[in-house]
């Protein structure tokens, strides 16, 4: 199964359809949005998908709010949020909860995806692979991850182009 991973939209609704269209195209199959949501456009580009999101530390989750997340049909995040797609465990954080890296040791993860620092990132720690897709707002480069979950393969694409990027070493 190909997931697709985006945070940081702060409100950038354009940024979002792109990274979700891009995301799509290559395949994936499910989408998670690790926060930092910021406008209700965005959350109606993530409207109609089978889709997991949380909120960041920018996000006012009102209650007018959770109102329209539910009128988009959409599921209201209610932390800790942690899935399993395709047998793995997947925990899904934004990055600014104290402690939230924790979970890579007491959650028993696959993987931990994250937003917050705006920059892409990927490592291991504990046996959980931590990703952060980087960010579709204020960010030199605006990028979003692809992941197969039967392989284990992760790519980070620019939204502008399409084309890789390379983790820095």
């Amino acid at each position: 199964m190909l997931v697709g991973i985006m945070s940081d939209s702060h409100g950038d609704a354009r940024a979002t359809a792109d990274a979700v269209k891009l995301l799509t195209a290559r395949g994936a199959q499910k989408l998670f949005h690790c926060g930092d949501i910021c406008s209700p456009r965005v959350l109606d580009e993530l409207a109609g998908r089978d889709v997991t999101f949380v909120w960041g530390n920018c996000d006012d989750p009102s209650p007018t709010l959770r109102r329209y997340v539910r009128d988009l049909g959409l599921t209201w995040p209610r932390p800790p949020v942690v899935v399993a797609p395709a047998g793995k465990k997947i925990g899904v954080y934004h990055g600014h909860e104290p402690n939230f890296r924790n979970a890579a040791f007491t959650e028993n993860l696959d993987y931990l995806f994250y937003g917050h620092t705006h920059c892409y990132a990927d490592a291991t720690e504990n046996g959980c692979r931590l990703v952060n897709p980087g960010a579709l707002y204020r960010a030199r480069v605006h990028t979003v991850a692809l992941l197969d979950l039967a392989s284990d393969k992760l790519t980070f694409l620019r939204i502008d182009t399409g084309q890789k990027v390379q983790v820095p070493t």
